[in-house]
């Protein structure tokens, strides 16, 4: 094989393009390309370490005013049940008071009426024994044929009522 037999003729030259080979590779990627391809991963680690930052930065504002959020809508809660609680005492002692003036005029409307059933009563027992009186003097004068003057009439009709 006649190139096997060429090794030790072109190996030195070879091996000296080789080094100039993988020199320039090593000053093209290593001094040119890989300082640029290092800055753009740092500035990318840097940008995602800001965003990161500045995400937990906006969780805690969001957390912050969720908790002002929570504690205003308590504040409300408790300032509405105040109000309501007010209400509701206004209007049990506005009721109280309109069931109060409704019984004390039934009260002053019943003691009238008792009055009035009072009087109605002794006018009703009045008429009552002078009718009695009457009808007395008329039996009298028919059974017995004597004549009773009303007076005396009136006083035995008042003491039979009494004893009766």
């Amino acid at each position: 094989m006649p190139q096997i037999a060429q090794i030790s003729e072109t190996f030195a030259s070879q091996l000296f393009w080789l080094v100039i080979a993988f020199g320039l590779i090593y000053v093209v990627i290593g001094r040119g390309m890989l300082p640029k391809i290092e800055a753009t991963v740092e500035q990318r680690d840097r940008r995602i370490a800001e965003d990161l930052a500045a995400a937990e930065r906006a969780r805690a504002e969001a957390d912050a005013r969720e908790e002002a959020y929570r504690a205003q809508v308590e504040a409300n809660r408790a300032e509405a049940l105040k109000v309501t609680q007010a209400a509701k005492d206004a209007a049990a002692r506005a009721t109280e008071q309109r069931v109060k003036a409704a019984d004390a005029d039934i009260g002053r409307r019943v003691d009238a009426a008792e009055a009035d059933i009072r009087a109605a009563s002794a006018a009703a027992l009045a008429d009552i024994q002078d009718v009695a009186a009457e009808a007395a003097q008329e039996m009298v004068a028919k059974l017995a044929g004597a004549s009773v003057p009303r007076e005396r009439a009136a006083q035995a009709v008042r003491a039979a009522l009494a004893n009766g």
